[in-house]
């Protein structure tokens, strides 16, 4: 029976890492669907229309191909801003949706990150964890991310835009940012990148018993 690993988390909580680390442990295909958001608001900005004009939103989701997720602007700092706002628009949410679940619909299952996975993407996940950590955790992990990448960056800028992106996420009408009632939780603010992975493991193997 395929395996669909639905993990949800708001910005840097390390999510990501953790869901390519499962991916590739279990055999599954991997989807950031962040990168759809991000590539969607890419290709607004290409086009030269405004994030908030949202028939050019709409018509860059209805059109979304894969390799625009190759785009490597997408890792950029000012792209995740421009996908939270992108992605509080109706009519992009319901276009990536179908996206998201054809992918998880696959023969072999599949592992999915994002903020709505387990609640509207994935409903009847096998496994559902949200991974959390403390907001001024998460901007030291982005500032160091950063930092690694050559980029310059203000911790405190990181910890304001993180702060102001969960409020937006949390409180947007469509599909806002909360965990499953059947999810795990996972604090990951004092866990190292191999203790959060074998947390979730244990999670993952526990599901494929029952």
């Amino acid at each position: 029976m395929p395996m669909v690993i639905a993990i949800d988390g708001p910005a840097a909580s390390g999510k990501g890492t953790l869901a390519k680390r499962l991916a590739a442990h279990y055999g599954l295909p991997h989807l950031d669907t962040g990168l759809l958001y991000r590539a969607v608001a890419l290709t607004v900005i290409d086009a030269g229309c405004n994030l908030d004009d949202h028939a050019a939103a709409a018509r860059a989701a209805a059109t979304l191909i894969a390799d625009r997720l190759a785009d490597p602007r997408l890792r950029e700092r000012a792209m995740g801003d421009a996908a939270s706002r992108i992605s509080s628009i109706p009519a992009v949410r319901a276009a990536l949706l179908a996206w998201q679940q054809r992918f998880a619909g696959g023969a072999s299952g599949a592992v999915l990150d994002g903020r709505d996975i387990g609640t509207v993407v994935c409903p009847q996940a096998q496994v559902k964890l949200f991974i959390t950590a403390a907001a001024e955790e998460r901007a030291r992990r982005r500032h160091l991310e950063l930092l690694r990448r050559g980029e310059s960056a203000s911790l405190g800028a990181i910890l304001s835009d993180i702060v102001a992106r969960d409020a937006r996420d949390a409180q947007r009408s469509t599909a806002p940012l909360k965990a499953a009632a059947d999810a795990v939780l996972l604090d990951t603010t004092e866990l190292d990148a191999d203790e959060a992975f074998e947390a979730a493991r244990a999670v993952v193997d526990r599901a494929r018993v029952h």
